[in-house]
């Protein structure tokens, strides 16, 4: 704690929320771009430049394992950056984590192939991808606290969503540079093609860290550190006041296995020879439905502002069950039109209503002092789960890959931890910043003349 820092009052802090929201949306695109681009390649690539030795069935599921990695990696990376989140501030983090997910994306496109140093390839691809898990596991927690922290009481809802339509912009810019990509003739695109999309990480990290280097500290930590000071072990304020919202947060994040199977395993369903639809075609599915959760996102994250967190969020978690069987059947029926308009549906307009709504519902569950930390390690471990509900739904599909339908009921059971989460959490988006995470919270007035 610095005795110089002085608190920011509520006008100055008003100022910022636009500023903080842009930083974080922009920010969490670009390092979500690297992040995404490595589970395109994990769907469409890495099985024969990294797996050619095994069989087609085992290659892309040993693939789609390393997809995997990254998520068991993140709880550990939440232990330590959201430690350090709550300690030194979330400016700090959100930097670090750009440079350290540029560096390991860019490291991924120069690895060596399996055919050139044998067994060496893929564990220096899992090493890779665990630096990219611990990257992930500060990079959210740290913007949604840095724009729910910015933001107007009234509007915590729209602001921090900001951080999840970068996550969906990134995704779109990774299928979008992919799909020239994909389009190379086969001996290009396993030879030098798949590098390149990685390569230009190095110009997503540089972006990044000029942008995020000029972002303010938040005035709430600001102040906690300013009065209160921060606390020396946040993980055991954490534990000892917030275990039970911390796990209504592990059990919320559980939802994101929508969207790494929809993401991953689907692609690979959709382009393998029982289906054969085309890895260009199928790259434009999550193109437009991530386009369109562009514009979902922050007008699902302007309801909860009005109606709750926990309505949005339960449409949202429910709907997703039933959106996904409906697009994997979609799939499993080879006809493009439907598979287009069904995963515009389940991943771009439902899924989106939960995907907006989390970072606001799960950040006003705890207090200043322990908001990175709680945020961090409850959605880290959830998410952990997700990224291996892709390995399980390889396993589940068979031998031959095809039983979409009991990965889409999987899929389903595991919409329902996000379900009882939400329905046994408080409703929080009326609560003044300052009391978020008190037992007994007193409800904000809505401003009618404070403007974002």
């Amino acid at each position: 704690m610095s005795p110089t820092v002085a608190p920011r009052g509520p006008a100055e802090a008003v100022g910022q929320p636009k500023k903080a929201a842009i930083a974080a949306w922009i920010g969490s695109a670009l390092e979500y771009y690297d992040f995404f681009i490595y589970g395109s390649a994990a769907a469409l690539i890495f099985p024969k430049v990294f797996f050619d030795e095994s069989d087609p069935a085992t290659a892309t599921l040993l693939s789609l394992a390393t997809f995997g990695v990254a998520y068991a990696a993140r709880p550990v990376g939440a232990l330590f950056l959201g430690h350090f989140g709550d300690r030194v501030g979330r400016k700090k983090i959100m930097v670090f984590t750009l440079i350290l997910m540029g560096l390991s994306t860019f490291l991924i496109g120069c690895l060596p192939t399996r055919h050139q140093v044998g067994t060496l390839a893929p564990v220096l691809l899992v090493l890779c991808r665990v630096l990219q898990g611990i990257s992930a596991a500060g990079e959210q927690a740290s913007a949604n606290s840095m724009s729910l922290e910015h933001a107007p009481a009234h509007r915590r809802g729209f602001f921090t969503s900001f951080t999840l339509s970068g996550t969906q912009g990134g995704q779109l810019l990774a299928t979008l540079v992919f799909l020239p990509v994909a389009a190379l003739p086969e001996d290009q695109l396993l030879s030098w093609g798949w590098r390149v999309p990685f390569w230009l990480s190095v110009v997503v990290a540089a972006v990044g860290f000029v942008i995020r280097r000029k972002l303010d500290e938040t005035p709430a930590f600001e102040r906690q550190a300013a009065s209160e000071g921060v606390p020396k072990m946040p993980l055991a304020v954490l534990l000892r006041e917030h275990w039970a919202d911390v796990l209504r947060v592990i059990g919320g994040a559980l939802i994101a296995s929508v969207s790494t199977i929809f993401t991953v395993w689907a692609l690979a369903y959709a382009t393998s020879d029982a289906v054969g639809m085309s890895r260009s075609s199928m790259l434009w599915v999550g193109a437009l439905a991530n386009l369109v959760a562009l514009a979902a996102i922050p007008l699902w994250a302007t309801l909860s502002d009005r109606i709750g967190r926990r309505p949005v969020f339960l449409i949202g978690a429910a709907g997703s069950a039933v959106t996904m069987f409906l697009y994997l059947w979609a799939i499993s029926t080879g006809n493009y039109p439907l598979t287009l308009l069904l995963g515009i549906v389940a991943f771009g307009v439902v899924y989106s209503a939960a995907n907006g709504v989390w970072p606001s519902f799960y950040g006003e569950m705890f207090s200043t002092r322990v908001r990175l930390s709680g945020m961090a390690i409850g959605t880290q471990i959830g998410f952990a789960v997700a990224g291996f509900a892709v390995t399980f739904a390889a396993q589940i599909a068979g031998p031959d890959g095809t039983d979409w339908s009991s990965v889409a009921l999987f899929t389903a059971a595991l919409c329902v931890p996000p379900l009882i989460a939400a329905v046994t959490a408080r409703e929080t988006h009326k609560v003044p910043t300052e009391d978020l995470g008190s037992r007994t919270p007193r409800e904000a007035p809505r401003p009618e003349t404070v403007t974002a």
